[in-house]
């Protein structure tokens, strides 16, 4: 608990009346707590309990590790893309973090079986590639295509699985649980949240006609387009509704593991109450721009 106690001691009632003097003071308080919070879902990915896991995370556990390991990363590279000012690389990373959260949760709030099913899911092009193998694909006969062979054919000799053990996800369309992203998401969140948050954010992997207008053209006055060469700035205060999706994995996640009453509790709530602090003073502080 060192390392969290390092952090979170830095947090006194005075640097929070001095953070909340000036929105200069703010932005940059902001930016020190979400490098924080980033650091804190870092290490609660190597918490472990030696009992229940001496060694590693068998492969019910470990997908829902990757995916938290996964949220944790992209927090980190979206917040480094806030100090350089840049708004249109985070709107691309934003997306696949809030994907890996939501799945993240989704996963432990069902059983192992799902688990399975999410792990084979992924295989969908995989299979491909081994049926285009079968029709004499010519790539494969290359170096590249060997190397490429060979990573598939060991992650599934690995997992134990054949090109005929995947009858269900083909029937389910290769969706987890047979369900869309969209139903995944309102199970876990809100339908509310989902158009502005990741279907606002899928144009960005997209290329729609709208991302286009918002980060890549200028309007000129007399209606048409133009090029807009440069990127665009970026508002920390975006990162706050983030964490709406980001904390209550970790929660369950210290739960499954069977740590979560070793002070993780008290660590995780800190978190959002300090976002929701943040979130208000924002509001407060700016005019609507």
């Amino acid at each position: 608990m060192d390392e969290f106690l390092r952090i979170t001691e830095k947090y006194d009632e005075a640097r929070f009346q001095d953070a909340f003097a000036s929105l200069e003071n703010i932005n940059a308080f902001a930016f020190a707590f979400y490098k924080d919070v980033a650091q804190i879902y870092d290490a609660l990915t190597r918490v472990k309990n030696v009992q229940r896991n001496p060694t590693g995370f068998l492969l019910h556990d470990a997908p829902i590790l990757g995916l938290l390991v996964r949220v944790w990363k992209l927090m980190k590279e979206s917040i480094h893309y806030y100090e350089q000012n840049n708004a249109e690389i985070i709107a691309i990373l934003d997306r696949p973090l809030i994907e890996a959260a939501v799945v993240a949760r989704y996963l432990m709030m069902n059983g192992n079986e799902l688990v399975e099913d999410y792990r084979k899911c992924s295989y969908k092009e995989r299979l491909r590639i081994l049926r285009d193998l079968e029709s004499g694909v010519k790539f494969y006969e290359t170096k590249a295509g060997n190397r490429l062979l060979k990573s598939v054919r060991e992650k599934m000799a690995f997992e134990k699985l054949t090109p005929d053990d995947f009858e269900t996800q083909k029937k389910n369309r290769w969706k987890i649980g047979g369900k869309t992203f969209h139903d995944i998401f309102v199970d876990v969140e809100h339908a509310d949240f989902y158009a502005c948050t990741y279907g606002m954010m899928s144009e960005s992997i997209h290329g729609s006609w709208n991302e286009s207008m918002d980060w890549c053209l200028a309007k000129n006055e007399d209606g048409t387009f133009s090029a807009y060469p440069f990127y665009h700035a970026a508002d920390v205060r975006c990162v706050a509704p983030m964490l709406r999706f980001t904390n209550e994995p970790y929660r369950l996640w210290l739960q499954r593991i069977g740590v979560y009453g070793d002070g993780f509790r008290d660590l995780l709530d800190w978190v959002e109450r300090v976002n929701k602090r943040l979130f208000f003073e924002f509001d407060r502080q700016y005019d609507g721009g």
